[in-house]
C-alpha cells in the first residue's frame, strides 16, 4: 500500500476543549481587539470575549440549555456568533449552526434531526426562524440584539462559569454542520472537541498568522470553512477578525484597504472578481500579500490571472466537513499552481481505485482517502451513510478523485460524488430532485452539477412534464422550498430520465448530452 504522510512533524493530541482552546489563545493579549463587526464598528477584546462567552455559559446552564442539550444558531457572521458559539461548547452542549439562506422547510428538517431545543438568531430572521421551529422541539427563540416578545442573549447571561463543563472530548459532539457528505439529503455531522482543536492545531502549522493581524470575515461561520480555519483557528492565533455579514465586493475592498489585509481567505467565485472586476482597481490593497482559496476547485489559470494583478500570491485548501475541514494546504513555502497542497500533520492518505479498491502510486489518479484526529465521529442518526463514508479501517472515502505528484503536492481532478459546489456550498442533486418530486406537474425529474465561470457549478434541472407546466412555473415552486443557492439555473424538459436498470439516476448520460450540445 502506498501511504502518504506529512512532510510537518505532527502536533500534539490536546486535552483541551476547543473554548479551552481559543482561551489560550485569548489570554496572551487579553486587551487586543480580536473581533470587529464591519457594519457598525463594534468591537469585543479578548478579555471581553472571554467574559461574555462565560456569562452566556452560566445562563444557558441556568435555564437548562447546558450541558447535554443541543442549540440552534441562525446568524450572520457577526462577533457574538463566535460568543455564542464557544458559549454553548464551554456549558458542555452541543450546536448546530444553520444557514441563514434556508427556507421554512430546511430550518425544520434540521432542527428536528439535531434535537434542537433552543434556536438563536437575529431580528431580521425571526419570521424564517418561527416558520422553521413551528412542530420541532425548540422551546425558545433568543436573539442577538433586541426583539418584542423574545429574550436576547444579553437577558440569557447569567453567572459566569469557573471552568470547562466537563465532557470527553474524544467522543461529545460539540458542533453539529449539516454536510450532504459524499451523497444524499444533508446529515449533521458529529464533531467533537478533540477533531476541532486537533484541526486548528493542524491549520496553525501550515497556515501563517500573525498575532494582532486583521483579518476580513466573509466566509460564513456556520460553514466548516469560516467556523474552523477562519472564526476558531485566527482567533486562537491572536489575529482580529472583521466580521461581514454577507460578502459586498465594495465593503470588502473598503476592509482590506482600512485595515491594511495581509491575507484573504476565499472560494472562487471571489478569486474571479479580484481577478476581473473593474472595482478592484479603485482600492489600495497594496498590503495583500496572500489570497487562499477553498471549498471548491480553483484552476491554475485563474490562480495565475489573479496573483498576476493583485501582486499577491494565490494558493489553494483542501478540505471537507467531515475532516473538520482541512486535510491538505498550499502553504506560503509549499504552493503550486493548481494544487491543494501538502498533507497536513498527523494524517494519512492513499489514492484507490475505485473500482478495485487497489492502492496507487504517486502520479496515478483515483479516489482520495485520509484518515486522521480530525475525521468526524460520523453522521447523526444515519450509522449506513457512515459506514459508506468511512471504511471498517477507519478510512475516510472523500468521493474526490485525485492525484499526488512526486513532491506530494495533491492535486483535485474530478468528483466521484454527486454533490454540485455552488460557490463553495454543497448541493446535492437529490434534495432538489425530492422537492422536483412533490411540484404539480413533475413526473420526474433529475439534476446535475455543470461548470459556471462565477459560481464553480451550478445546478441544471430536467423534468419530466405531466400535463402543460411551465418552466417558470417550476422555478416560482421551488424558490419556496429551497434556498436561493440550491435553485436550478436552467430547467429543461426531457422525454424520460436516463437510468440504470435499479433504477439509478445515469447523471453521466445528462452530462454528456449536455456536452454534445
Amino acid at each position: 500500500m502506498t501511504l502518504i504522510t506529512s512532510p510537518l512533524p505532527d502536533v500534539p493530541i490536546r486535552d483541551i476543549s476547543i473554548t479551552e482552546c481559543l482561551f489560550e489563545g485569548l489570554s496572551a493579549a487579553p486587551d487586543r481587539v480580536v473581533l470587529l463587526d464591519g457594519p457598525t464598528g463594534r468591537s469585543l477584546t479578548g478579555s471581553a470575549m472571554m467574559d461574555r462567552i462565560r456569562r452566556l455559559g452560566g445562563g444557558l446552564t441556568a435555564r437548562g440549555f447546558g450541558a447535554g442539550q443541543v442549540v440552534a444558531l441562525m446568524a450572520p457572521n457577526m462577533p457574538d456568533y463566535a460568543v455564542v458559539f464557544h458559549a454553548v461548547a464551554y456549558a458542555g452542549g452541543t450546536i448546530t449552526t444553520l444557514n441563514p439562506t434556508y427556507t421554512a422547510p430546511e430550518v425544520t428538517h434540521q432542527l428536528r434531526d439535531a434535537g434542537a431545543r433552543l434556536l438563536i438568531t437575529i431580528p431580521d430572521f425571526l419570521p424564517q426562524a418561527l416558520a422553521g421551529a413551528a412542530g420541532t422541539g425548540v422551546e425558545m427563540i433568543a436573539v442577538i440584539g433586541a426583539a418584542d416578545g423574545h429574550l436576547s442573549i444579553d437577558d440569557l447571561m447569567g453567572a459566569p462559569l469557573a471552568a470547562q463543563v466537563p465532557i470527553d472530548l474524544q467522543r461529545h459532539v460539540v458542533v453539529l454542520p449539516y454536510s450532504s457528505g459524499t451523497t444524499g439529503l444533508p446529515k449533521g455531522v458529529m464533531l467533537s472537541h478533540r477533531n476541532l482543536v486537533v484541526n486548528v492545531d493542524q491549520a496553525l502549522a501550515v497556515i501563517r498568522i500573525e498575532a494582532g493581524e486583521r483579518m476580513v470575515a466573509f466566509l460564513p461561520f456556520f460553514h466548516i470553512y469560516g467556523m474552523n480555519v477562519l472564526m476558531n483557528a485566527h482567533l486562537v492565533a491572536g489575529a482580529c477578525l472583521v466580521t461581514m455579514p454577507r460578502f459586498d465586493l465594495a465593503a470588502f475592498l473598503g476592509h482590506v484597504q482600512a485595515h491594511r489585509v495581509r491575507m484573504v481567505m476565499a472560494v472562487p467565485p471571489v478569486i474571479v472578481a479580484m481577478a476581473k472586476h473593474p472595482m478592484v482597481d479603485q482600492y489600495d490593497i497594496s498590503s495583500l500579500e496572500i489570497l487562499v482559496s477553498a471549498a471548491a476547485p480553483l484552476g491554475a489559470e485563474l490562480s495565475d490571472a489573479c496573483a498576476a494583478r493583485l501582486g499577491a500570491r494565490t494558493i489553494q485548501g483542501y478540505g471537507m466537513t467531515e475532516m473538520s475541514p482541512i486535510s491538505h494546504f498550499s502553504n506560503e513555502d509549499h504552493a503550486k499552481p493548481g494544487a491543494v497542497g501538502i498533507t497536513v500533520p498527523n494524517t494519512l492518505c492513499k489514492v484507490i481505485d475505485p473500482e478495485t479498491g487497489a492502492s496507487l502510486p504517486p502520479g496515478q489518479e483515483g479516489e482520495l482517502c485520509v484518515k486522521g484526529p480530525q475525521v468526524m465521529l460520523g453522521y447523526l442518526n444515519n450509522p449506513e451513510a457512515t459506514s459508506r463514508t468511512i471504511d471498517a479501517e477507519g478510512w475516510l472515502h472523500t468521493g474526490d478523485m485525485a492525484a499526488f505528484d512526486a513532491e506530494g503536492q495533491l492535486f483535485i481532478r474530478d468528483r466521484l460524488k454527486e454533490l454540485i459546489k455552488v460557490k463553495g456550498f454543497q448541493v446535492a442533486p437529490a434534495e432538489i430532485e425530492a422537492v422536483l418530486q412533490t411540484c404539480p406537474g413533475v413526473l420526474d425529474a433529475a439534476v446535475i452539477g455543470v461548470p459556471d465561470d462565477e459560481a464553480g457549478e451550478v445546478p441544471v434541472a430536467f423534468v419530466v412534464p405531466k400535463g402543460e407546466v411551465r418552466a417558470e412555473d417550476i422555478s416560482a415552486y421551488l424558490r419556496g422550498h429551497l434556498a436561493t443557492y440550491k435553485l436550478p439555473a436552467r430547467i429543461e424538459f426531457i422525454e424520460a430520465v436516463p437510468k440504470s436498470a435499479s433504477g439509478k439516476i445515469l447523471r453521466r448520460v445528462l452530462k454528456t448530452q449536455m456536452a454534445a450540445r
